[in-house]
């Protein structure tokens, strides 16, 4: 069981992306996912939460420019991210509890880099 983060890359002030974070091996279902994202010399921020039933957490620093959701037939995360801003560079990751049928178990997915030039 491993989850998986993409949907990096370099993009201009003001541009959009959207990341995804998948589940594979042997998963049932996910539940609390939550995007994180550390920039260098700086501490992990938590940038957006989903619970279960979808309600939604945002960190002040994207509120209104972020949005998370999920599939969960697709057993995948998603951080669409728009106006995005210089300060927005950092490694994301996605951290989230797993059930595969028997045990829940917490899985943090390899991060994604985005860069946002200015």
């Amino acid at each position: 069981v491993q989850l998986q983060a993409s949907g990096g890359g370099l993009v201009q002030t003001g541009g959009s992306l959207r990341l995804s974070c998948a589940a594979s091996g042997s998963v049932s279902s996910i539940n609390a996912m939550t995007w994180y994202r550390q920039a260098p010399g700086k501490e992990r921020e938590l940038v957006a939460r989903i619970s279960t039933g979808e309600t939604t957490d945002y960190a002040d620093s994207v509120k209104g420019r972020f949005t998370i959701s999920r599939d969960n037939a697709k057993k995948t995360v998603y951080l669409q991210m728009n106006n995005l801003k210089p300060e927005d560079t950092a490694v994301y990751s996605c951290y989230g509890a797993i059930f595969d049928g028997v045990n829940t178990v917490m899985k943090t997915g390899q991060g994604t880099q985005v860069t946002v030039s200015s």
